[in-house]
């Protein structure tokens, strides 16, 4: 868009200026022609020495009958008429140009023209209606109206705490009365502080719809640019424009793009987005009060806001959005399944039981895909197996059928997941196996997927090195089956998982008796450059880290490989279970593993095939996708040549 108008605008430019040239080349033959006397021209034609005459009011041109061209002014009492007439000289009259103040407002125009459409076109490539350097000081905050979808306190579920605080603002905007007569101000600003997807937005959304006042929406990377103080006129005439609508409610996504900590970036601590902060600290509550103008503002990085930001005063309140129990799922699948019609067999609490760790939008996808895939068989209704299916694609990524396996590749797999599954079964602090599959998914080829049976809100030392035996037990199971000698790069994604987990256990957690209760995370991080206030480590104490770190892993690997020696029969049941079957449940496993047929013979299908997915409601052991080391541990694709 920007480049068309630049285009345009040296176009017209051009064509202006072409313009002009032909206006002062057009009268470039008056100044050449020789100017005479009245007396002359009489004697000349007279002589018949003239050929041609051309009449423009006062001005008389002519061409002798040498070539050249003579000018004259003609008095305003001489018949020249007759005069040319008798003597046969050919005689041309041309309109009368307009004269005085008319011609020179005619002579100016052109130019008048070019600085209107050099005013135009700036004014537009900057985007602007004035402000700053041609509209780069404007405020890009939009005011949502009606029009915008309204959303209201309804349509949120699942944070009810969350939901209480916020509805005590709308309730201070409607009526104030009830609370200024003890005494209390209404609040100058809430900060929503949780993970991604919780729905922080969601609420400053409801918000506009229950409030009934004018609602600000802007985000926190809209006030950075590359002119040096365009981020701090923006916050002004933000500020300016709420007071004019106060009250009024201003809400600023992802604050920290604008509200990190200063002094710890480039520039010496006088860069564009710290003076942008310190405009947005003065404008929140500085000299002068903004009445009426309440903040909300919304982060998942609460820890690099600067302190100046948190205090009361000007963010009143910290509201934690933290991601749904089992009650808040229920509640949040029931608001998004409203316009999808459920079939008889759904049981939503199910469901939510079975989707620990979830957050609202990855709910909402839950739903959106079940729908996507009922509809895809042409089903009228919403089934309790396409929210299974919805989930497992969720979850595990989608299947990939296609995928052309050689039955060696296929061997390595089953072998890989079920020693992630034995061992997993086996101590009694992992969480439940889910599913396991040795269908290609995403970009592993296989995968163990366990779920808590109720959420998991901490960890424990004795849990955290279960997990590890349980991650590192697929590289176990291809080294006690294939030798050393044989082991393939599909390890690399468990390898990865155990290692974050370990460096938590050691860096943050004080799970190392060595290293102590000492976060050395913050030290790594500050050193980075994502925090500030980083303090520096003695190469002794990284040696420590690094050795304990590889202890927690070594340990775990150790117990995985014992554990699948001694149930190396029911491991090969299980791998042979997984060639046959490709995807078993939790149960399913648990009947493989003692020799029995994954269905009993009061189930309905018999043996599954292979295209079959398991019900829903057989409650897995999974673990949740926010917990540290949380994965699949699959096997990653082998690199192709």
């Amino acid at each position: 868009m920007g480049n068309a108008r630049n285009i345009a605008f040296w176009l017209v430019l051009f064509l202006l200026i072409l313009a002009l040239f032909n206006l002062f080349s057009g009268s470039g033959g008056t100044l050449q022609s020789t100017q005479i006397s009245y007396t002359e021209f009489v004697k000349a034609v007279e002589g018949d020495t003239v050929s041609r005459v051309t009449l423009d009011g006062e001005m008389v041109r002519f061409r002798g009958t040498d070539g050249q061209d003579y000018l004259t002014i003609k008095p305003e009492d001489a018949e020249l008429t007759n005069l040319l007439l008798e003597n046969d000289v050919p005689l041309t009259a041309e309109p009368q140009e307009q004269s005085g103040f008319q011609t020179f407002l005619m002579s100016l125009l052109p130019f008048l023209l070019l600085i209107g459409v050099w005013i135009y076109f700036m004014n537009r490539m900057q985007g602007g209606r004035g402000g700053g350097a041609m509209g780069f000081g404007k405020s890009k905050a939009k005011m949502l109206t009606e029009k915008h979808g309204r959303v209201t306190f309804d349509d949120v579920a699942g944070i009810d705490e969350a939901k209480e605080e916020l509805e005590e603002i709308v309730e201070f905007l409607r009526n104030p009365q009830k609370f200024s007569r003890l005494g209390g101000k209404i609040p100058k600003g809430a900060l929503l502080v949780g993970p991604p997807g919780t729905g922080k937005t969601l609420l400053a959304r409801a918000i506009a719809g229950e409030a009934g006042v004018p609602f600000f929406t802007i985000s926190g990377s809209d006030f950075v640019e590359m002119f040096v103080g365009v981020g701090a006129s923006r916050v002004r005439d933000m500020f300016e424009q709420a007071k004019k609508n106060a009250p009024c409610i201003v809400f600023i996504d992802e604050i920290d793009a604008v509200g990190r900590h200063r002094g710890a970036g480039y520039g010496g601590g006088n860069d564009e987005r710290e003076q942008t902060l310190n405009q947005l600290l003065v404008e929140m509550d500085g000299f002068e009060a903004n009445e009426g103008v309440i903040i909300i503002a919304a982060t998942n990085r609460k820890d690099v806001l600067d302190p100046a930001l948190l205090r009361p005063g000007r963010f009143d309140r910290q509201i934690t959005v933290p991601n749904p129990d089992i009650k808040g799922r229920e509640k949040i699948l029931a608001v998004h399944a409203r316009k999808t019609p459920l079939g008889p067999d759904v049981d939503l609490r199910i469901i939510a039981r079975g989707t620990p760790g979830f957050s609202g939008a990855d709910l909402a996808n839950l739903v959106n895909e079940a729908a996507l895939m009922a509809a895809r068989v042409g089903r009228r209704f919403v089934t309790m197996e396409d929210f299974e299916n919805a989930k497992d694609k969720v979850m595990m990524g989608a299947e990939r059928r296609s995928m052309v396996l050689t039955d060696d590749q296929k061997e390595k797999t089953a072998y890989h997941e079920a020693g992630h599954a034995v061992v997993g079964l086996t101590l009694p602090k992992c969480d439940p196996v889910y599913k396991a599959t040795i269908i290609p998914r995403g970009g592993a080829l296989g995968m163990v997927v366990s779920l808590p049976e109720i959420d998991r809100l901490n960890w424990h030392k004795s849990e955290c090195e279960q997990k590890l035996a349980m991650t590192m037990a697929g590289k176990a199971a291809e080294i006690i089956k294939y030798g050393p000698d044989d082991v393939s790069n599909g390890p690399a994604g468990d390898i990865q998982q155990a290692s974050g987990l370990a460096r938590a256990m050691v860096l943050r957690w004080g799970m190392s008796d060595k290293v102590g209760n000492v976060d050395y995370e913050q030290a790594h991080e500050g050193y980075m450059g994502n925090a500030a206030g980083g303090f520096s480590i003695s190469a002794h104490t990284k040696e420590l880290i690094e050795e304990e770190v590889k202890r927690l892993i070594d340990e775990a690997y150790e117990r995985a490989h014992s554990i699948l020696t001694e149930r190396k029969d029911d491991w090969e049941r299980l791998a042979q279970g997984l060639l046959e079957y490709e995807t078993l449940t939790g149960e399913e496993i648990e009947r493989v593993i003692r020799g029995e047929p994954p269905h009993s013979d009061d189930d309905d299908g018999g043996s599954p095939e292979k295209d079959e997915t398991p019900s829903l409601t057989a409650v897995p052991k999974t673990k949740p996708k926010s917990s540290p080391g949380t994965g699949d541990g699959g096997l990653e694709p082998e690199p192709t040549t």
